[in-house]
């Protein structure tokens, strides 16, 4: 396995000791790599990022099976704080802001395992990419419009010296202005960088136009994977997350066939 990989295998998360909410979930990350996970609400696509961060105790989710795993080490029993420091760091949906203190200080809790001189020379680089936080640094993050809040949220992971950035739904609520200048800084710090990123989105045309794989997850389990490409050109997957349609359905019976036709629920 190369150096970097990231690799969950057979993972199987609960809630409550009761309710499974992915089920035997397999994917791998390599290196330098975009992946995007599909899938709609409800699917298990920020269940499976928080049992990567280690936060799933907060909702009184578990592990019951499988593993995750970050250069060849096991990552599952891990305190956040260490996942972190074995350089994956994770963008949670909503951004999570600490909304009554300054940008500034945001970007400073990002970095709190940081010493003086990396915490100046990654400011440094998060002012590079969002120049609009370097105008605003010290304004109240609560303030903030929702795309600067979001430039925020990232600027904050990158403080921690990501190798993994994952990315929970960044184009959710955010205009699609916005959302070109987010994916176009998501790919800058892929090409120039080097860090990779699992980027989890409902917007699959614009997670497949960025990642070069793609996984698609329901009800709890993958049900399709493979490059960009192959998907985007994916009968199925052209219909139920991209929008393309063949010929007008004209009858009932029609209707329904195309309900049932997501055959990898089967």
């Amino acid at each position: 396995m190369n150096a970097g990989t990231l690799e969950i295998r057979n993972l199987q998360v609960i809630y409550g000791g009761a309710i499974e909410a992915v089920r035997d979930v397999s994917l791998k990350v390599e290196p330098k790599q975009i992946v995007a996970l599909l899938g709609a609400n409800g699917a298990g696509k920020s269940t499976l990022l928080k049992a990567l961060s280690g936060v799933l105790d907060d909702e009184e989710g578990t592990i019951e099976s499988g593993a995750i795993t970050f250069d060849g080490h096991d990552l599952a029993g891990l305190k956040p704080v260490d996942i972190v420091h074995r350089g994956i760091v994770q963008v949670p949906e909503g951004r999570r802001l600490f909304p009554s203190l300054t940008v500034d200080e945001n970007l400073d809790m990002g970095g709190f395992a940081a010493t003086p001189a990396q915490l100046t020379e990654r400011r440094t680089v998060v002012f590079e990419l969002f120049p609009r936080l370097a105008e605003r640094r010290k304004q109240i993050a609560g303030y903030l419009s929702g795309g600067e809040q979001q430039m925020v949220a990232i600027g904050r992971a990158l403080m921690g010296g990501p190798r993994v950035l994952a990315l929970d739904e960044p184009s959710l609520g955010l205009a699609p202005i916005v959302i070109d200048l987010i994916y176009d800084i998501v790919r800058r710090l892929n090409r120039d960088l080097g860090v990779t990123v699992l980027l989890v989105e409902q917007n699959a045309q614009r997670a497949l136009g960025l990642a070069s794989y793609g996984y698609i997850i329901e009800r709890g389990r993958i049900v399709l994977d493979g490059p960009s490409a192959r998907l985007v050109g994916n009968a199925d997957v052209r219909e139920f997350y991209l929008g393309v349609t063949g010929a007008d359905r004209k009858s009932l019976r029609e209707v329904k066939h195309y309900k049932r036709r997501k055959r990898w629920l089967s």
